[in-house]
C-alpha cells in the first residue's frame, strides 16, 4: 500500500470501441444532424427533436436489460455531440483560448438522463471574458432553449486554482473534469498548476472528504433504512462510493477502483460488491429519471411501486412487491455502507497515520488493541479458532475502551463467515460466548450492530438474517425489521439509565426488579424473527425463539417465558388501546392471561420499548397513560388473586364512596352530590375515577346557569405531569348528533380525540368525557386565547340545533394517494354486555370521526364511549354503540347499513 503520491490526471474523453460504435452512430449520426440543421427553420427544434429521439433510444435499451455503465456513459457521449454541435454554432469551435469543459457525473461519464449537466467554460486568461460574454451567453441560452438543465461556471486557469484553494467542491469537481470541445491544453494547464501548488494536501483533503460525508450522514439520521431512501446522498448511497473515488483519484491519480484492487486496499469479491452495488443504484436512479421525466433522486413511495413493477418484482404471500424491492436496496446500501468504512479506515492508515506509532496492549494470544481499534495478532487466528469470530466482540464489550475493528481484521472476519456452520452454532463454547455477551453491561446493542454489519450476526442467527433489510410498506414502521429489533434492545437497555426516569417512569422502576435482563433482550430479539413469512408471526416466532433458547441452555422456565412473551408482545398494547381497560371483566381476562406479576413486568418492558422502537412519533402522554394504567389495574387484580372477582357493582359503590369523602372535604355534601349526578348510571361510576369525579362535580356545583352548557377543560397529567391528556368536560343537552358536532369543532380546532365517553343524565341532560391531544401528540397549552378559541368553538357546536359540517377536507396528501387500503368495520354482541362494539380500522385523514358521527346520527345510533387509536397512517378506532332504545344493534339490517355507510362513505373521501 505504500504508493507515491500521484497528481490527480485529466479524465480520458469518452471512447468508443468497436462493440458500442454501431448503438452510438444509431443515438447521434452528425451527418445526418447537419443535414437536418441545414433544411431547418428552427435550430431549437432539431436539437430537441435529437435528444427526444436518442433518450428513447436509450430507454429501450434500458427496458431490455443493457448493461447500465454502458447507458451512462452513452448518455454522456450523446450530451458531448450536442454540446460540440452547439458549441460550433456559437463561433467558439476554432478559438485556442478558450474550451468547454465537462465536470461532476458528466466529467465521470456517469450521465443519469435528467441529471444536471455540469460544465466549465475555461479561458486562458480572465480579461477574455470580456471578449467573449456574447458568445458565452448566447450558448448558455441556447443550451437552455433546448431544455438541458446545464450547471456552469466561466472561470480562467488562475480561477481554478484561486476557487478550488478556497472551495472544497470545486477542487473536487475538477478531480473529474475532461475536455468536451476546444484546446485542451487549457484544461491540462489547470491541473498542473493544482498539482504544483499543492492545493489541498493530501492529508487535508481526506479530512475534509470524510468530514463532509459525516456532515451528509447526519442530515439522513446516519441510517441507511429511511422508508423513502435518496440514492444519491443517504448513507450507502452513490455519494458514498464516490467520496471512496474522489479520495483515491486525489491520493493515487486515478478513480478506478480496479487500481485499488492492484494496490491491496481492495480484494477481487469486494470489488465485484462494490461495482454490483454501484450497477443497482444506477439502475434504480435511471429508472426514476426515466419514470418521472424530470431529475429525481428519491425513492418516494409512488416511486417505489412503478420500479417494482419495472424491475420484475411480484406480490406473492408473504410480501409486496415493493417490499422486496426495498429490501434489496437496504442490503445493497448496507455493503456500500460496511465497504466505504472499510476503505476509509485503510486509507486513513495510509494518508493520515503511516507514520504514527501507536502503543500496542496484547490481549491474549489471538487478539490485541492498537490505540482504540482491536485487531487480529496474525492472518490465520480465525482459521484456526473458529470460536475467535465471536470472541473478538465479547472482548470488545469487556474493553469498553475499544471503539473499532481494524479494516484488515474486519476482511479476516468476512472471510471466516463460512465458518459458521449449524456445528459452530451449536458448539457449547460459542452459545456461551453469545449469552456472555447478551449479559454484557456495556456496549451490547452496539456490539450487536457491528456484528449485523459485518455479516457476523446473520450467520450466527440464520433467521435474523431472513430479516435484514426487510421493510414493512407503512408509515406506522419507520425501520427496517433488523433496525427496528436492534432498536428495541436498545431501548431496553436505556430503561436502565438515570435519564429513562424522566420520559419512562414506571419503566426504570421494573426494569430494576426483573431476575434476568437476557431473557427481555432475548424476547426482543426474536418478538418480530417471523415477519414476513406469511401467517401470525407472534405464533411463528415462538418455535425460533425456544430454540435459541434450547441451543444456549436456558432453563425450561427461561425458555418458557421467552416463548410467551414472543408469542404476546402485541397483546397488552392492544388490550390498553382497544378495550374498556376501566371494566372490571376487561382487567379479570387480561390477568388470567398474563398469569403472574414476572410475566406483567416482562410484558410491559417489552411493549414501550417495541412501541418506541417502532416510531419514536407513537409513544405519548396518552398512549402512555393507557399503558401504565393497564399495568397498574392487573397489577392490583394479580396482587388480589386470579380466584377473587370483584364486581362492577363494588367496583362502582368503591368509587363513588370515595367520591364522596373527597367532595365533602370540598365543601360539597353527600346530599348535594346525589342531586348533582341524577341519572347519573352505573357506567359513569365505573369508568371515571374518583379524582376526575370531584373535579367534573365542582364545576357542575359552580355553574350557575343550569340551561346554559358547562364547557371545562383541564390536562390530567400523571406521574409528575409525565403522562396523560387534555380532558374536556361538558354538561350538555342530549342530542342524536352531538357525537358528530363535537367530532367537527375538534377537527376545526386541530385537536385529536383519543378517548369519549357519554353519560346520560337526568332531563335529557348528559356529561361528555373528552380526552384529547394538539395535532403533535401533546396535551394542550392552556394559555387564555387558546382557552377561549376552544370555549367559543365547542359552545357554538354544542347549541347547534342541528349536525354541522366539520372543516373542508382537501384532496388526499400525497402518502395517503400512495397508501391505499380498503377500510374494515366489524361489528360485535357480547351476551353480557349492554352494547355493541364496533371496530373500524382505515387510513387516517381529517374529519374521520365526524364522518362517522354524521353516519351515527342518519341511523339514530348512540355512541357511549369511544378508543381512538391513530398507528402512522391507519386508524384502529373503537366505538360502544346502541340502538335508539339504548339497546345492542342485534337488527342484523340495521348492523349491515352501518357498516356499509361507513365503509363506503370512508373509502369515497379519499378516491376525491
Amino acid at each position: 500500500m505504500n504508493s507515491p503520491l500521484a497528481a490527480p490526471a485529466a479524465i480520458t474523453p469518452l471512447q468508443v470501441s468497436s462493440r458500442t460504435s454501431g448503438k452510438r452512430q444509431a443515438l447521434f449520426n452528425a451527418k445526418e444532424f447537419q443535414r437536418q440543421l441545414a433544411g431547418a427553420e428552427s435550430a431549437i427544434a432539431v436539437f430537441k427533436q435529437q435528444l427526444k429521439h436518442s433518450r428513447a433510444l436509450l430507454d429501450e435499451r434500458f427496458i431490455a436489460g443493457e448493461n447500465i455503465e454502458n447507458l451512462l456513459q452513452d448518455q454522456s457521449w450523446l450530451i458531448d455531440q450536442i454540446l460540440r454541435q452547439a458549441w460550433r454554432r456559437h463561433g467558439m469551435s476554432e478559438a485556442t483560448d478558450i474550451s468547454l469543459v465537462a465536470v461532476g457525473g458528466y466529467g465521470r461519464g456517469e450521465l443519469h438522463p435528467y441529471s444536471d449537466i455540469d460544465i466549465q467554460i475555461l479561458l486562458q486568461h480572465g480579461r477574455l471574458k470580456a471578449k467573449y460574454r456574447a458568445s458565452i451567453e448566447a450558448f448558455l441560452t441556447f443550451l437552455w432553449d433546448i431544455n438541458l438543465q446545464v450547471g456552469q461556471s466561466v472561470r480562467s486557469i488562475s480561477d481554478n486554482s484561486t476557487e478550488a484553494a478556497k472551495d472544497l467542491t470545486i477542487a473536487t469537481a475538477l478531480l473529474e473534469s475532461r475536455t468536451v470541445c476546444g484546446n485542451p491544453e487549457l484544461h491540462e494547464q489547470v491541473l498542473r498548476k493544482l498539482s504544483q501548488k499543492k492545493i489541498w494536501k493530501q492529508a487535508s483533503f481526506f479530512s475534509a472528504k470524510t468530514a463532509e460525508q459525516a456532515r451528509r450522514h447526519r442530515k439522513f439520521d446516519d441510517i441507511e433504512y429511511s422508508l423513502e431512501p435518496n440514492l444519491k446522498s443517504s448513507p450507502g448511497g452513490l455519494r458514498d462510493i464516490q467520496t471512496i473515488g474522489w479520495i483515491a483519484r486525489h491520493y493515487f491519480g486515478t478513480g478506478d477502483f480496479k487500481e485499488l484492487v492492484l494496490r491491496g486496499f481492495l480484494l477481487r469479491s469486494e470489488y465485484r460488491e462494490l461495482i454490483q452495488a454501484r450497477a443497482f443504484l444506477w439502475k434504480l436512479r435511471y429508472a426514476l429519471h426515466m419514470l418521472n421525466q424530470r431529475s429525481e433522486d428519491r425513492l418516494l413511495f409512488e416511486n417505489q411501486r412503478r420500479v417494482a413493477e419495472l424491475f420484475g418484482y411480484h406480490n406473492d404471500d408473504n410480501s409486496r412487491a415493493i417490499e422486496k424491492l426495498m429490501q434489496q436496496y437496504y442490503q445493497v446500501v448496507l455493503t456500500v455502507r460496511r465497504l466505504n468504512d472499510l476503505l476509509l479506515q485503510l486509507f486513513e492508515e495510509e494518508i493520515l497515520n503511516a507514520n504514527k506509532k501507536t502503543k500496542v496492549l496484547p490481549l491474549n494470544e489471538r487478539f490485541q488493541v492498537r490505540g482504540n481499534v482491536i485487531e487480529v495478532r496474525h492472518d490465520r487466528v480465525f482459521q484456526k479458532s473458529p470460536s475467535a469470530l465471536l470472541e473478538i466482540f465479547v472482548l470488545m464489550a469487556q474493553h469498553r475502551n475499544i471503539d473499532s475493528i481494524r479494516a484488515s481484521t474486519i476482511r479476516l472476519l468476512r472471510n471466516g463467515l463460512p465458518l459458521i456452520d449449524d456445528k459452530y452454532r451449536n458448539d457449547p463454547r460459542n452459545t456461551a460466548m453469545f449469552m456472555e455477551l447478551l449479559r454484557s453491561p456495556h456496549h451490547m446493542v452496539g456490539i450487536l450492530r457491528k456484528m449485523k454489519h459485518y455479516g457476523i450476526l446473520s450467520a450466527y442467527l440464520p433467521e435474523f438474517g431472513r430479516i435484514v433489510g426487510q421493510m414493512q410498506h407503512d408509515l406506522f414502521h419507520i425501520y427496517t425489521v433488523d433496525d427496528h429489533t436492534l432498536q428495541v434492545m436498545e431501548n431496553m437497555r436505556r430503561f436502565r439509565h438515570p435519564e429513562a426516569v424522566e420520559k419512562f417512569p414506571l419503566c426504570s422502576q421494573i426494569i430494576h426488579q426483573i431476575p434476568k435482563l437476557e431473557l427481555l433482550y432475548i424476547a426482543g430479539l426474536y418478538h418480530d424473527i417471523a415477519k414476513g413469512r406469511g401467517g401470525d408471526h407472534s405464533l411463528l416466532g415462538i418455535k425460533d425463539a425456544e430454540e435459541f433458547c434450547e441451543r444456549h441452555h436456558l432453563g425450561k422456565w427461561d425458555a418458557m417465558l421467552v416463548g410467551w412473551l414472543v408469542e404476546n408482545h402485541l397483546v397488552l398494547s392492544r388490550v390498553a388501546q382497544r378495550e374498556d381497560i376501566q371494566d372490571p371483566e376487561v382487567i379479570k381476562a387480561f390477568a388470567r392471561k398474563v398469569s403472574d406479576q414476572t410475566r406483567l413486568d416482562y410484558l410491559f418492558l417489552l411493549t414501550v420499548a417495541d412501541i418506541n422502537g417502532t416510531n419514536p412519533s407513537l409513544w405519548n402522554t396518552w398512549r402512555a397513560s393507557l399503558l401504565r394504567k393497564l399495568y397498574t389495574f392487573t397489577k392490583r387484580a394479580l396482587a388480589q388473586g386470579l380466584e377473587v372477582t370483584v364486581g362492577k357493582a363494588a367496583r362502582v359503590e368503591e368509587t363513588r364512596t370515595l367520591a364522596l369523602a373527597l367532595l365533602k372535604e370540598a365543601g360539597i355534601t353527600p346530599e348535594q352530590a346525589e342531586q348533582l349526578w341524577r341519572g347519573a348510571g352505573d357506567d359513569y361510576f365505573l369508568r371515571e375515577n374518583p379524582e376526575d369525579i370531584l373535579w367534573q362535580t365542582q364545576a357542575v356545583a359552580a355553574h350557575a346557569d343550569a340551561k346554559e352548557p358547562l364547557i371545562t377543560i383541564r390536562n390530567t397529567l400523571d406521574l409528575e405531569g409525565r403522562e396523560g391528556a387534555s380532558q374536556l368536560f361538558i354538561r350538555a343537552p342530549r342530542t342524536t348528533f352531538l357525537f358528530a358536532n363535537l367530532s367537527s369543532a375538534c377537527e376545526r380546532l386541530n385537536l385529536n380525540i383519543v378517548d369519549a365517553r357519554f353519560y346520560p343524565l337526568h332531563g335529557r341532560q348528559c356529561y361528555i368525557s373528552l380526552m384529547v391531544l394538539e395535532a403533535d401528540g401533546e396535551p394542550l397549552q392552556l394559555t387564555p386565547p387558546r382557552l377561549r378559541e376552544i370555549d367559543e368553538k365547542l359552545r357554538h357546536y354544542v347549541e347547534a340545533s342541528q349536525a354541522l359540517p366539520g372543516k373542508h377536507r382537501g384532496p388526499p396528501t400525497r402518502k395517503q394517494r400512495h397508501f391505499t387500503r380498503n377500510t374494515v368495520t366489524t361489528l360485535t354482541n357480547n351476551e353480557n354486555k349492554p352494547y355493541s362494539i364496533l371496530e373500524v380500522l382505515c387510513l387516517d385523514r381529517p374529519g374521520l370521526l365526524a364522518v362517522i358521527g354524521h353516519i351515527f346520527v342518519e341511523l339514530n345510533i348512540k355512541m357511549h364511549n369511544a378508543k381512538i387509536t391513530t398507528m402512522g397512517e391507519n386508524v384502529e378506532d373503537v366505538f360502544f354503540i346502541t340502538d335508539e332504545h339504548n339497546r345492542p344493534l342485534r337488527d342484523p339490517a340495521l348492523a349491515d347499513t352501518l357498516q356499509t355507510r361507513i365503509r363506503e362513505r370512508l373509502d369515497a373521501e379519499l378516491s376525491r
